[in-house]
C-alpha cells in the first residue's frame, strides 16, 4: 500500500470538505456542491491507491473510481445513487450555461444535505482503508 499517496488523497479531500462547509456558511451553494464533489473523488482515489498497483485515473467520474477499485460493488444503492448525483457537481459547475440552471436546484437545506451525506460516505470509505 502506497501510504503517501493516500495520506495526500485524504488531506486534500479533507480540506475540500472543510472547504465546502465554509462556502456553505457564506452561502456559495454551486461551490458547496463542487467541494463536496471533490471531497469524494479524492477520498475514493485514497480508496484506489490502497487497493491497487497502479495510480487512479485522471477522471472525475465516482462511479468509475469506485468500480474500478472494487469498491462499487460493496455500496448501497443510496451511496450508488448519491455519487451518481454529486458526480454531475463537477461537470455542471465548470460551465457558465449550466451554473444559472443548477443553482436553482441548491438551497441551503439541500447543500446541508450534501455535505451530510459527503462526510458519511467518506467515512464509510475512510474505514474501508
Amino acid at each position: 500500500m502506497a501510504i503517501d499517496k493516500v495520506t495526500y488523497w485524504i488531506d486534500i479531500a479533507n480540506y475540500d470538505l472543510e472547504t465546502a462547509e465554509a462556502m456553505y456558511q457564506t452561502g456559495r451553494w454551486l461551490y458547496v456542491a463542487f467541494m463536496c464533489h471533490q471531497a469524494i473523488e479524492k477520498t475514493l482515489k485514497a480508496y484506489w491507491c490502497s487497493t491497487q498497483p497502479e495510480d487512479p485515473p485522471y477522471t472525475h467520474n465516482h462511479k468509475r473510481l469506485a468500480s474500478g477499485c472494487g469498491l462499487y460493488d460493496q455500496m448501497t444503492n443510496a451511496q450508488k445513487a448519491f455519487i451518481e448525483t454529486i458526480t454531475n457537481y463537477n461537470i455542471e459547475a465548470r460551465y457558465p450555461e449550466d451554473k444559472e440552471a443548477l443553482s436553482r436546484t441548491l438551497t441551503k437545506q439541500v447543500c446541508r444535505q450534501l455535505i451530510d451525506e459527503t462526510i458519511i460516505l467518506t467515512r464509510w470509505i475512510k474505514d474501508k482503508l
